[in-house]
């Protein structure tokens, strides 16, 4: 018992479907011999009983399988088994003729009419429905059980019943023959489904994989770009104080050390996936970056209530923005605002060093790059916009927008100017 239930559970749930489903048509085979089989055991007691029996126990054996080896079609396993549907077809009308031969020869007091009627029926619906695993098409498959209860009306009527017995074992055949194939039909089409579930779920699992590697490099090069921006900034400053024999220069390079270790800490927080941009802390950041770089910069605004979500996705902005002030124009201003107009946070970032290179100086990546796509897939997750620009001669501006709705209430922000 402890081997077979290992077994059962070593399996996926796809493969435990398979098999439920496999046994299931086996165990068709055990229904066809019980209850067409057996009943004429009870109705004859000549030796026509053993050969009809005989019958049906060779004919649901068939039938189980053509049934195993049509479900391995459909899984793509091996070829349509068309040779083996063809001698089901060809056995299964042997068999229901040889019935209806066979009830001539019954001993007194048998029922030979009665059995021969079961044994007829039962093999054609079987059959029937046995071979519509093997066909694809849906129209096909009825086509073909119109098929047999033709076929079961055309041999029955000149070797056994007169004409509205035979409309009645057609109208049998056919109904009994479309339980079963539609019963089949539905239990390949109900595997067919669970392994397309799980093969979605694997991808799934693959695309959030992907997903976020993408994320991981994406959060490494927002968090380095703007540090290494600035350790150049204050290297080459350094250099030049270094140079005229200045002491500021120990001052500087103090500082690109304190810059390089807040990078060490902040790349590995992004590798645990702990570290979310805080907003007031960027917002900081980037008005002390900006005014070490001489660029007078002014922060408005207050994070006070801001859902932390909300915080996060505008954090990052401030801080790719901040790296392409640094990295991209010679801008001499900037100002950072945070307002609340009409249910939304709205972060606004403008330079005035645009002109000087020709791109967007605040505009994370003006000409289209990665940092302004990184932005506004952040900024999808709480359905926020991200609108990037010239502003006049001279100046850039970057807007990113959140709708407050459904978040944390209390999200009211004072204009103080930092």
């Amino acid at each position: 018992m402890s081997g077979a239930a290992g077994w059962w559970r070593a399996k996926t749930t796809p493969a435990k479907v398979e098999t439920y489903t496999r046994w299931s048509f086996h165990f068709f085979a055990v229904v066809e011999v019980t209850a067409i089989g057996l009943p004429v055991l009870g109705e004859t007691r000549s030796a026509v009983s053993g050969w009809m029996v005989a019958m049906v126990v060779v004919h649901a054996v068939l039938c189980a399988l053509a049934a195993s080896r049509a479900l391995d079609w459909t899984r793509g396993r091996r070829e349509q088994p068309v040779r083996l549907l063809w001698v089901l077809g060809a056995a299964t009308y042997v068999f229901a003729v040889t019935a209806l031969v066979l009830r001539k020869h019954g001993g007194p007091g048998d029922d030979m009419d009665s059995a021969a009627a079961t044994v007829f029926v039962g093999i054609m619906a079987f059959g029937a429905g046995t071979t519509a695993l093997g066909v694809r098409n849906r129209l096909r498959a009825v086509a073909l059980i119109a098929g047999f209860a033709f076929g079961a009306g055309l041999v029955s009527f000149p070797l056994a019943w007169p004409g509205t017995a035979v409309l009645v074992t057609a109208f049998a055949v056919f109904l009994a023959g479309g339980f079963l194939a539609a019963t089949s039909v539905f239990s390949l089409w109900l595997l067919n489904a669970v392994y397309e579930l799980d093969e979605a779920r694997e991808t799934r699992a693959r695309l959030a994989v992907a997903e976020e590697r993408l994320r991981f490099g994406r959060d490494l090069h927002d968090v380095l770009g703007r540090n290494l921006a600035v350790i150049a900034l204050k290297s080459e400053l350094a250099v030049q104080l270094a140079r005229r024999e200045r002491p500021e220069a120990v001052e500087q390079m103090i500082e690109v050390q304190r810059i390089a270790q807040e990078s060490q800490r902040e790349v590995r927080a992004v590798v645990r996936g702990y570290r979310d941009a805080d907003l007031a802390a960027e917002l900081a950041g980037a008005q002390g970056v900006l005014t070490a770089a001489g660029i007078d910069c002014a922060v408005t605004g207050d994070t006070a209530g801001l859902p932390a979500e909300v915080q996060s996705a505008l954090g990052w902005v401030v801080r790719e923005a901040t790296t392409n002030v640094l990295r991209h124009g010679d801008a001499g201003r900037c100002t950072v605002s945070l307002r609340v107009l009409e249910g939304h946070v709205v972060l606004t970032v403008e330079n005035d060093g645009v002109a000087v290179r020709g791109r967007g100086a605040g505009g994370v990546g003006g000409g289209g790059g990665s940092g302004i796509a990184g932005l506004r897939e952040r900024l999808a997750v709480v359905e926020g916009t991200l609108e990037a620009g010239p502003v006049g001669a001279d100046g850039f501006r970057v807007v990113a927008s959140v709708p407050l709705a459904g978040r944390t209430a209390g999200a009211k922000v004072s204009g103080v100017t930092s």
